[in-house]
């Protein structure tokens, strides 16, 4: 096998910003910003959502407000166009 074809894998802490729930695995992904976990230096990738925060995956129901967004962007069109 061709050895440097494949990437290499980095330990990484996915961090969920909703809960602050930390995953620990191995990723290709990099980040400037680390953390020592256990005498292991992890890369820090934040995240918006991760399954901890899901509402597929806690079975939480969000309601969104989908009227108020319409309404706010037909009053941001309307004073744009005058």
């Amino acid at each position: 096998m061709k050895s440097d074809t494949h990437p290499k894998l980095n330990p990484v802490c996915f961090v969920d910003v909703s809960s602050g729930k930390k995953f620990l695995t191995r990723s290709t992904v990099t980040s400037k910003k680390t953390e020592v976990i256990d005498g292991v230096e992890y890369q820090v990738i934040v995240q918006d959502v991760t399954s901890d925060s899901h509402p597929a995956y806690t079975g939480e129901k969000r309601f969104v407000d989908s009227a108020g967004r319409v309404e706010k962007f037909k009053n941001k069109f309307r004073r744009v166009r005058g």
